[in-house]
């Protein structure tokens, strides 16, 4: 007990979202494995007596309205109720104790103390980075952006329907960087009579637009027609998207992202890593290079793309166009008829050798970004590759990390 009388076990640390930031995206609610988030037409909130403080939620949000936290007594948490009414978070209160972060899980504490510093959980990006601009265009005041291209990337007998969709932006100033997202803002109501979700895509040009120039945004779209599991479902925001005509409007809202950006310093090599429309930052970034390639100043680019088939390999003509010696291209197919199946993480296998000696380097950043049961076969990859080599990959990983030089976007 201390001299306030309270006992210190009563302190709770709540975690809270912030109404002002949230784009109300829905990324938390469906990540959240306790089902602890929820919302109304107005706010997110988190429920103080699901909640386990176990941060699924902290990483994938693109605004960082998730990385709040107020120490409250137990008795005197802000509940759900009150947390729909908010629309501003609350001023921070001092209490008698503070939650011990060593009773805390050593990841959990470690993107807890990130989000207390405002990076939300988020690997820092590239020290050479250019700076990104955020949040310019909320859902309260979103950019109109005219669509000037949908041109299908798989072919017309191929299984996925994946779309090159660009965005014209007029007059409207919107700068983005490679690997930043936007917000798709899809019209219409769900069975609820609620508005949709904002539906978050990477930007798949570079940062002169798609067109050099021009004040447009190329993006890479999948037609949804199904979940995860196979079961039939028709994606709200992937079918409105496909199915714009030339000289439709779209409201755009964003960008998003400040840590999964290319270096920009002479000499930097890129591992990337992408499944099917995860090539829409790799994209981004590869052109962005190819523009430079007279200055001679990039470093290494090697990329490992999968899909089940060529023919559902976005941008699968032009990759095989750009020069050898530009960047090292290693495809693999896990559904070509009478062959093995093959993914991204064996390509990663059979160019270890390659793989370890490019991630030896300082220069190497690696990004990673598709489907999110990718995640785990490539850490066994690289686990595999550098032990190979006497290294190891999980004792260089954190490193990664807190230089800057590891980023995974999966969905």
């Amino acid at each position: 007990m201390n001299a306030a009388g309270r006992d210190p076990g009563e302190v709770l640390r709540q975690h809270l979202i912030d109404p002002e930031i949230c784009i109300r995206c829905n990324t938390c609610e469906e990540t959240c494995p306790l089902d602890a988030i929820t919302h109304d037409a107005r706010n997110y909130v988190v429920d103080p007596e699901i909640c386990k403080a176990c941060g699924a939620c902290i990483t994938p949000c693109p605004t960082g309205a998730i990385d709040n936290w107020r120490q409250v007594l137990r008795v005197n948490v802000y509940t759900t109720a009150e947390q729909l009414t908010w629309d501003t978070l609350p001023a921070p209160i001092e209490v008698a104790a503070a939650a011990d972060d060593d009773d805390l899980p050593p990841e959990v504490a470690r993107i807890t103390a990130q989000a207390s510093e405002g990076q939300g959980g988020h690997v820092p990006p590239p020290w050479s980075a250019a700076h990104p601009f955020v949040n310019l265009y909320p859902l309260s005041r979103p950019a109109v952006a005219t669509v000037s291209g949908n041109f299908r990337l798989t072919g017309d007998d191929a299984s996925s329907d994946i779309r090159h969709i660009v965005l014209d932006f007029g007059a409207t100033t919107f700068p983005v960087l490679e690997g930043q997202t936007i917000g798709i803002v899809p019209p219409g109501t769900d069975a609820q009579g609620r508005p949709h979700h904002i539906r978050l895509y990477s930007v798949a040009s570079p940062r002169d637009g798609e067109r050099p120039r021009y004040n447009n945004v190329a993006l890479t779209v999948k037609r949804v027609t199904e979940d995860h599991s196979g079961m039939p479902v028709r994606g709200v925001a992937s079918n409105f998207l496909c199915d714009l005509k030339r000289g439709a409007t779209v409201n755009v809202v964003g960008p998003f992202g400040s840590s999964f950006l290319m270096p920009n310093h002479p000499g930097a090599s890129l591992l990337m890593i992408c499944t099917g429309t995860g090539a829409a930052p790799m994209r981004a970034m590869t052109e962005h290079r190819r523009r430079q390639i007279a200055q001679r100043e990039g470093g290494k680019l090697m990329l490992f793309f999968g899909a089940r088939v060529p023919e559902e390999l976005p941008y699968h003509g032009p990759l095989m166009k750009l020069p050898r010696d530009f960047i090292d291209i290693n495809l693999a197919f896990s559904r070509v008829p009478g062959q093995a199946k093959q993914y991204v993480q064996d390509r990663i296998r059979a160019r270890g050798d390659d793989v370890v000696r490019l991630l030896a380097s300082d220069q190497c950043h690696v990004y990673v970004c598709g489907l999110k049961s990718m995640e785990e076969g490539v850490a066994q990859a690289f686990r595999d590759v550098c032990r190979r080599h006497g290294n190891d990959w999980d004792a260089m990983l954190p490193r990664l990390r807190e230089q800057g030089r590891f980023h995974l976007e999966t969905y």
